[in-house]
């Protein structure tokens, strides 16, 4: 009742007390919960002797969270040796460490790359690494064929010389200005420059290929930066210069650009030299990683309410949140993603993989996710916050009872979670940080002779950045609230993701449907978060949950990429968005009915 509820709402013990009830759909009385007429909760007994090898490992997984050959061998009573010996094929050593991972685990991730590191530690020991390099051969990727890989002008992995020899080739350029026409690329904003593109006044690039108005070259840089060419009149109208869309000369223009993409597609894979090395480097690149598969029928739950049992399903997706790293939790409504999400926060802290779990829930559903937590782990100690917590006379003591609590778990709204702020050294640094990547943008387009209005959007960009953080610096802050980083958490579960899809980035695309630049302020906040915990824990602190990561867009699927996987992107060159647009995807110009339903519209 709301009376009660009122009367116990700051003892950390209420959501125990609220769960003591059980209620329908409607939130109509039930009865009473189930530890009133059963055993609910069963001390946990450990396992101190095994019959076998096999049977160690299994413990040593579900009590360790990894191959503790110390701990197997006074389980099994037989020496490390020997465990090793009868668990062949089971373990491996990683080389050039101590450690022992399950097959499982060595056998997945990047394989290619695993193999050659086998491969140079086996020319000092090569009887001990036998077996690695064995399996390791044999769970490698079957290289795609050129007929299997689609290569488009303007995929980042494509190297210089090779468009640069694609130019020469087709637009048949004088020898004597190939010196002064040459193609480059920044890994800083992922974008392609050709210098000097106007030397060539021959046929292929003033007809053949391009039009009077807009050169081949100028289609070619077009093409490279996934943008779709246009041409501009410029009148006067009322004295002031307005650029009109000259739609007859981009018609044209735009069948030159399709020209120049279909000769790319037949000429790419056409000498064989270049065919064999653009299937290599996509190889490698691309095609070189083994999902894991992840088991959780060993996990052992401790604490968990004894009438409740996952579903095989929930167990596996704890195990890869526990053994994987970072996870996207997506299926579907009503798959149990919020006792996947408990499971995976108590399960962790058994583990000693993390020691405070933050849950940031829809402001509405707070309290009924700290009555599920304590359905599903009666005996946990978890904080639920309120509206009334998060008011500017509370939010203080609040916050500073998160950090100073020894809790298994706080939940809190989205927008109550916006209120922690980060501390201000790391937001200065963060934009330091790409304040220096839009000077090094500005740099190397000065360098390339880039249009006016390029650079000065980056400056517009780079000034923007610096009042942002001369507003950080020369803040006092009235409200010092303890910062995130000082609150002792280490896991973050976000549910219903998809709320923080909105989240800032920089592409050279244009008028394509579905990429925004809009910044909603708390995406940036949740991705400034996520990057913080990806630092303390290595990429493994934390999980969304979501019915639906993709609604309207892909662009939303590079957008869970970034919060989860931002190291990962960065390892293959695709940090930038149009680095991974150019890779995984096309844009295509087409025409549409406006909703209007009379007029046709580009894109």
């Amino acid at each position: 009742t709301r009376a009660n509820l009122k009367a116990f709402e700051k003892d950390d013990s209420i959501n125990l007390l609220a769960s003591l009830e059980k209620f329908d759909s409607e939130k109509n009385y039930k009865g009473k919960s189930d530890i009133f007429s059963r055993r609910t909760v069963k001390p946990h007994k450990a396992i101190d002797k095994v019959e076998t090898a096999a049977d160690a490992l299994a413990v040593s997984i579900a009590e360790k969270a990894k191959v503790d050959l110390e701990y197997m061998s006074k389980l099994y009573g037989k020496s490390v040796n020997n465990i090793v010996d009868e668990l062949e094929g089971a373990i491996f050593n990683v080389p050039g460490t101590d450690e022992y991972q399950t097959a499982d685990e060595y056998l997945s991730g990047n394989v290619r790359r695993k193999l050659r590191t086998a491969l140079s530690y086996s020319y000092d020991k090569p009887e001990k690494y036998d077996s690695n390099i064995a399996a390791l051969k044999a769970v490698q990727p079957t290289d795609l064929t050129a007929s299997e890989i689609d290569v488009r002008l303007g995929a980042t992995w494509l190297p210089v010389d090779v468009v640069r020899d694609f130019m020469y080739t087709t637009f048949g350029t004088p020898r004597y200005v190939q010196d002064s026409i040459e193609v480059s690329y920044s890994e800083y904003n992922s974008e392609w420059r050709i210098s000097h593109k106007s030397l060539d006044k021959s046929v292929n690039a003033v007809s053949n290929y391009g039009t009077k108005r807009v050169n081949a070259y100028k289609i070619l840089e077009d093409t490279l930066n996934l943008k779709d060419v246009r041409v501009f009149d410029n009148i006067y109208d009322d004295g002031k210069e307005k650029r009109v869309l000259n739609k007859e000369e981009t018609a044209i223009a735009q069948s030159k650009q399709e020209l120049i993409k279909s000769r790319f597609a037949s000429w790419v894979f056409s000498e064989r030299n270049r065919r064999e090395r653009l299937c290599r480097i996509y190889n490698e690149r691309f095609n070189s990683v083994r999902p894991r598969e992840y088991d959780g029928s060993f996990l052992v739950f401790d604490g968990m309410n004894t009438e409740i049992r996952l579903r095989d399903h929930q167990r596996n997706a704890v195990a890869h949140a526990i053994y994987g790293g970072n996870t996207l939790l997506a299926h579907t409504v009503g798959a149990g993603k919020t006792f996947e999400m408990v499971a995976i926060a108590m399960e962790s802290k058994r583990l000693g993989l993390c020691n405070k779990s933050l849950f940031v829930v829809p402001n509405h559903l707070t309290e009924q996710m700290g009555i599920e937590f304590m359905q599903l782990y009666p005996a946990a100690n978890i904080l639920v916050a309120t509206k009334k917590d998060f008011e500017t006379a509370n939010r203080k003591k609040f916050c500073s009872r998160i950090a100073t609590g020894d809790y298994d778990a706080v939940v809190i709204g989205h927008s109550q979670f916006e209120k922690i702020p980060m501390s201000t050294e790391r937001q200065c640094q963060i934009i330091e940080i790409q304040i220096d990547e839009v000077i090094e943008s500005i740099r190397f387009a000065e360098e390339h002779n880039a249009e006016n209005f390029t650079i000065k959007q980056l400056e517009k960009t780079k000034k923007n950045l610096e009042t942002k953080l001369k507003k950080l610096y020369d803040q006092s802050r009235k409200d010092d609230v303890v910062t995130f980083e000082e609150l002792g958490v280490d896991k973050l579960f976000v549910d219903e993701a998809h709320y923080y899809k909105n989240l800032f980035l920089y592409t050279k695309m244009r008028n394509v449907a579905g990429v925004g630049q809009t910044e909603a302020q708390k995406s940036s906040d949740l991705f400034m978060k996520c990057r913080y915990l990806d630092e303390i824990t290595d990429g493994k602190g934390v999980v969304f949950a979501t019915g639906t990561p993709i609604s309207n867009s892909m662009t939303e699927l590079y957008t869970m990429q970034r919060y989860l996987q931002y190291n990962k992107l960065s390892e293959q060159g695709l940090s930038n968005f149009d680095a991974w647009a150019s890779t995984f995807g096309e844009t295509i110009t087409a025409l549409e009915l406006s909703p209007e339903g009379y007029t046709l519209v580009g894109r």
